[in-house]
């Protein structure tokens, strides 16, 4: 199955699911602890990447209708992060995930409650 026959709702799911893993990863980090961490700064790194890119494949008219998720900042940080590894600025960064993240993935889940899937 490409890309193109994948339902958007498996993309939402994804989207959940990279959120939590970067909660989980950065749990208890400070943000010197984090920056330093290597493994965890890089797989949290690439779960906010898989988020942007996920939101890609969003719908317009979910995205309308889900007007708290900041989708185009989404999917700028996915490109920010993608093409300009050299230049990451870690405090902001780090505001992502610590004031970002947090809310955005209760939004993720709230909306989920109330998709319609097909059976």
């Amino acid at each position: 199955m490409s890309s193109a026959d994948r339902e958007w709702y498996f993309y939402w799911d994804d989207m959940i699911g990279f959120a939590e893993k970067v909660i989980a990863y950065t749990e208890g980090f400070s943000q010197t602890d984090f920056i330093n961490s290597g493994i965890t700064y890089d797989a949290t790194v690439r779960n906010l990447e898989l988020i942007g890119e996920a939101a890609t494949h969003i719908p317009e008219d979910v995205r309308k209708a889900t007007p708290k998720i900041p989708w185009r900042q989404l999917i700028a940080t996915r490109n920010r992060l993608i093409h300009g590894y050299l230049g990451i600025d870690n405090d902001t960064l780090w505001s992502i995930i610590e004031t970002d993240v947090p809310p955005l993935l209760l939004e993720l889940q709230r909306y989920e409650a109330h998709q319609n899937r097909p059976s």
